[in-house]
C-alpha cells in the first residue's frame, strides 16, 4: 500500500459519524458556565456546519441544561415569571408557575417564554397543602429578597397534593436560584439550592435536606472555573402553616449562610495552603537553587560566551 493510500485509510478511520458529532457538541453545550450556553452553541453551531445536526444536540441539551441551571423566564406580558426545573415541569415544554397558577410554554433553545395559559386543578396542590406552600413561599421570597441579588424562588409541591386534611404525609421542594452574568467583565457566576421539606404526620416531624451548589466562571486572560457543592440535613416539628414556614425558613437561612462562610474562609486562605501546594518546595535534586552564584554551572558559563557578556 502506497504512503498516500495510507494517509486515506487512517483519515476514513478517524472521520467522526454523525451520532459522535452530536454526543460531542452536547457535552460542550452541558458543560457550558452559567450563563453562556448560548455563546457555545454559537461556536458549536460554527464547527458542526450542519443544521440538522445541530439542531438535533440542540434539542436534546438545552432542556437539561435549562433545568439543572435552574434558569428564569419572564412571561409574555411581564405578569410573572417562572422556574424551570424538573419540579416544575408539567409536561414537554411547559411549566407550572404556582404563586400565579399558571403554566408557560417555553422554547428551550431560544430560552424564552411563549405563552401562558391557566394551571388545571390536577395541576395544583390541594387547599389543604396550599396553605403550608403558600405560606412557605411568602417566607422563602422575604428571605431571598434580603439575601440575593435578583435571586428568585419558588415552592412546589413534589408528593401529596391531593392530601385534603391532616393525617397524611405530604412533601414540597424549595427552589433558590440567583444569577450574576457579566460578560462584558469576563464572569459569570450562579448560586443554586433545592431543598426537600418531608412532613411526616406520623411522627409529626419536617425532615429537610438540602443541595447548594455554587459556581464561577472568570476568563479574563485565562480561565477559571469554580464547581462547588454541599448537601445537609436538619429536622423540625410541624406547626401551623405560617410556624412551620418560619421554623423551615430559619433552617435554610442558617446553612446556606453556614455555607457561604465556609466558602469565604477557605479562600482566604488559598494563597497559605492550596496554591502553595501546588509549587514544589524543592527541585529534585532536594536541595535550593543557588541563585546568589550561579557561575558554577556550565550554562550559565555557555550562555554568558556566546553572548560575550563578562568581557
Amino acid at each position: 500500500m502506497s504512503e498516500e493510500e495510507e494517509d486515506f485509510v487512517e483519515s476514513e478511520e478517524t472521520q467522526l459519524t454523525d451520532d459522535q458529532k452530536i454526543e460531542i457538541a452536547k457535552w460542550f453545550l452541558l458543560n457550558a458556565p452559567a450563563g453562556e450556553i448560548q455563546y457555545v452553541a454559537k461556536d458549536v453551531r460554527a464547527i458542526l456546519k450542519d443544521e440538522n445536526l445541530y439542531k438535533k444536540a440542540a434539542e436534546e441539551s438545552f432542556p437539561s441544561y435549562n433545568k439543572s441551571h435552574l434558569i428564569c423566564l419572564d412571561f409574555p406580558n411581564r405578569s410573572g415569571d417562572v422556574l424551570i426545573t424538573s419540579f416544575s415541569e408539567v409536561d414537554k415544554d411547559e411549566y407550572l408557575d404556582p404563586r400565579t397558577a399558571q403554566v408557560a410554554i417555553v422554547d428551550h433553545v431560544k430560552q424564552v417564554c411563549k405563552e401562558v395559559r391557566p394551571a388545571r386543578d390536577e395541576e395544583l396542590p390541594s387547599a389543604f397543602v396550599e396553605e403550608y406552600r403558600s405560606s412557605m413561599d411568602a417566607e422563602i421570597m422575604k428571605y431571598v429578597s434580603e439575601t440575593y441579588p435578583k435571586g428568585v424562588c419558588s415552592v412546589y409541591c413534589t408528593k401529596g397534593k391531593d392530601v385534603e386534611e391532616p393525617g397524611f404525609d405530604f412533601e414540597l421542594v424549595v427552589v433558590i436560584s440567583a444569577a450574576r452574568h457579566s460578560p462584558q467583565n469576563f464572569c459569570n457566576g450562579s448560586w443554586r439550592s433545592i431543598w426537600n421539606i418531608e412532613f411526616k404526620d406520623e411522627i409529626q416531624s419536617i425532615e429537610v435536606s438540602g443541595k447548594m451548589q455554587v459556581g464561577a466562571h472568570y476568563f479574563e486572560e485565562g480561565n477559571v472555573q469554580l464547581d462547588a457543592n454541599h448537601e445537609c440535613k436538619d429536622t423540625t416539628l410541624i406547626q401551623s402553616p405560617d410556624d412551620s414556614a418560619f421554623s423551615l425558613v430559619n433552617i435554610i437561612r442558617h446553612h446556606e449562610t453556614e455555607y457561604l462562610a465556609s466558602l469565604q474562609t477557605s479562600y482566604l486562605k488559598l494563597p497559605d495552603t492550596t496554591f502553595k501546594d501546588l509549587r514544589r518546595k524543592l527541585p529534585v535534586t532536594r536541595t535550593l537553587f543557588p541563585w546568589h552564584n550561579t557561575a558554577q554551572f556550565s550554562l550559565t558559563r555557555d550562555i554568558e560566551k556566546e553572548l560575550g557578556i563578562g568581557k
